[in-house]
């Protein structure tokens, strides 16, 4: 006969191998239109690596993927986590839905933007982007060169578990604007770019005023962040690296990534990270799964 500590055990590792297997599935919408090519801006193929890499790990995702803005009606219904890989400025896929986009904040959806993503105009765009993720590329202010970023330390973060510094080349975007006082913002990945990016003329992604100051100052870049919203009210997160399709094979990158979408769709992150293996996905194996 079991005694009554034998049966609490028992009954004890029933409720976690049940609230395990039985656990609500996050669902994650990935959204890219078409980029550069198969080398540079692959936002397809970068969104179906994610996407595949998320169902294979066990940890009870449904991913849905999309190019465009999807038509429809039902695309964001129970979503958890948006996430959009694109080209920006006005061409971002969120500026001919800004209504849809503020709806979907305010309902609590977590949003990442990754590389190109992360940049939309400055006014009412901007604005909602600082409300979904905590900070954006701003013209004039934030510049957009490309060079080594050599991440020397990670702070303790459930995004950066199982992660380790990492350099990596990139066209890692700069000088973001962020939240006043970076108030529920947490610098993830942070760098000291080279004074050669101050090379080029000034212009609306090129160089500035602003960020020359900034540099000669010698203050240090934030490139990847983590916000979470007043009163609990979501999760975002922004990158500005992911030009090179080739970075996916980095699995410190990768996970990083991964983590940065689980913890944005409010998943406990293993202490490993979200498990992954490099498994770059071609367009042609894209487009047989996209909608």
């Amino acid at each position: 006969m079991f005694n009554s500590i034998s049966r609490i055990l028992i009954f004890t590792f029933i409720g976690i191998f049940s609230a395990t297997a039985f656990a609500e599935s996050k669902k994650i919408v990935f959204l890219a239109d078409k980029g550069k090519d198969q080398e540079k801006h692959a936002h397809e193929s970068g969104n179906a690596l994610l996407a595949k890499a998320l169902e294979e790990s066990g940890m009870g995702f449904e991913t849905s993927q999309f190019k465009g803005w999807p038509g429809d009606p039902d695309a964001f219904k129970g979503a958890d986590c948006v996430v959009v890989y694109c080209n920006g400025g006005n061409g971002h896929l969120v500026m001919q839905h800004l209504d849809q986009f503020e709806k979907l904040v305010d309902e609590g959806v977590g949003f990442v933007f990754l590389h190109y993503a992360v940049e939309v105009p400055k006014g009412r765009a901007g604005d909602l982007m600082l409300e979904a993720m905590g900070g954006y590329f701003e013209t004039h202010w934030s510049v957009n060169p490309h060079w080594t970023a050599e991440i020397e330390s990670l702070p303790k973060h459930p995004i950066t578990r199982g992660v380790n510094p990492f350099i990596q080349d990139d066209e890692w975007y700069y000088h973001m604007r962020f939240q006043p006082e970076m108030e529920g913002v947490t610098p993830i990945l942070s760098a000291h770019p080279p004074m050669k990016t101050m090379d080029r003329k000034d212009g609306p992604h090129s160089n500035n005023p602003h960020v020359r100051k900034a540099m000669e100052a010698g203050e240090i870049q934030h490139i990847g962040w983590a916000y979470e919203r007043p009163d609990g009210k979501g999760r975002g997160f922004g990158t500005t690296g992911g030009h090179y399709h080739f970075t996916w094979n980095s699995d410190d990158w990768r996970t990083l990534m991964l983590n940065a979408i689980a913890w944005t769709a409010g998943l406990e992150i293993p202490n490993e990270g979200v498990p992954s293996k490099p498994d770059p996905i071609s367009i042609e194996e894209w487009k047989k799964i996209v909608r």
